[in-house]
């Protein structure tokens, strides 16, 4: 009965995170066109940000209480998270979302065509390989000093991300649906679309913690090594957000918002919470951490180069992100890296 009650609870969460996604995706584009933004900047930053958070918060506190606290454990699973992200996102979210693409090519919802600013998803891959394969290598650095420094550098380089995507020319399409919290107006105000954002933020990061929680209770329910549970389901779970967007995105061919939300929150995670992890951990990573970073990095590189000489990107590109996530699993279980 506690199975099926937890079963249950799994589903209703779930349930809870695709309505709070919705809500998010609805109330983003209206924030967007209020701010005339670029669908590219829509897409990198605003949901990006917004949809990283629930990653994001969890492993920094774990940090900052770790820290506070003088202990090296709630560190060292902080580390491991902020380390974790870029991979999730690199791998199994690109690969959800080449998938959905082709599942609504198949059910006859939308054509094959990948609609995506090259530009801005060059302009994204470049900052992740440069900013992620750069806190890999400060890993090996002795002196702390030095990583405190390149933690305030990372700063500095998203702010210039920022700055740069936001310049981004263009502006966004004209098909959105009314805003949730305001389908009587034609045109909302931007104070009720805060509102909305604020409140479809707020349902992610809930939604997000009694997820995880729930998957722990399955856990232990059926007996699963705690080992699946910290490498495999958690990180699925905390990315929940970007992978429904996504899919809730190409649904409607809004490609460019949809891989934005995720190129986006790759540089996002590779420059913020990174910099936290650097002022205040010892940042040493493990073996297992550096075979999971050096896979998300072959994958963003390989994303890179088919988008750099095609000035574009197919279902199959993106569902290659799945072949790296497999290779993790095999070499974490199988080979015990």
């Amino acid at each position: 009965m506690d199975l099926a009650l937890t079963i249950f609870w799994i589903l209703v969460t779930m349930a809870g995170i695709i309505a709070a996604c919705e809500a998010f995706t609805n109330s983003i584009e209206w924030l967007g066109k209020k701010l005339n933004l670029s669908e590219g900047a829509v897409g990198s930053v605003l949901a990006a940000v917004g949809t990283a958070l629930p990653e994001t918060i969890i492993p920094i506190i774990a940090i900052v209480g770790a820290w506070y606290a003088g202990q090296t454990s709630g560190a060292e699973i902080g580390l491991g998270a902020i380390v974790g992200a870029p991979f999730m996102l690199s791998t199994l979210a690109l690969f959800v979302t080449g998938a959905a693409i082709t599942i609504f090519v198949r059910q006859g919802r939308r054509d094959e065509h990948v609609r995506i600013d090259a530009g801005v998803m060059k302009r994204d891959l470049r900052f992740f390989l440069i900013t992620y394969a750069s806190v890999v290598l400060a890993s090996f650095i002795p002196n702390h000093l030095v990583k405190v420094l390149i933690g305030f550098v990372l700063i500095g380089i998203y702010g210039f991300y920022v700055y740069q995507t936001l310049q981004q020319p263009g502006e966004l399409g004209e098909e959105m649906g009314p805003l949730y919290f305001a389908r009587g107006k034609e045109v909302p105000g931007l104070g009720i679309v805060l509102v909305q954002v604020a409140a479809s933020l707020v349902g992610i990061m809930v939604g997000a913690h009694f997820f995880v929680h729930q998957v722990a209770h399955l856990s232990s329910a059926l007996n699963i090594n705690p080992l699946i549970l910290s490498l495999v389901v958690t990180p699925i779970a905390t990315e929940l957000p970007e992978k429904f967007n996504s899919v809730l995105w190409v649904r409607v061919k809004k490609d460019t918002l949809a891989l934005g939300n995720i190129t986006g929150a790759m540089v996002f995670q590779s420059c913020i919470p990174v910099a936290v992890g650097l002022w205040m951990t010892p940042w040493v990573l493990g073996r297992d951490t550096l075979f999971s970073a050096g896979l998300a990095l072959v994958s963003a590189a390989l994303l890179y180069a088919e988008v750099h000489r095609r000035d574009g990107v197919t279902p199959f590109t993106l569902m290659l992100g799945g072949l790296f996530y497999a290779v993790f699993l095999v070499g974490i279980f199988v080979f015990k890296i």
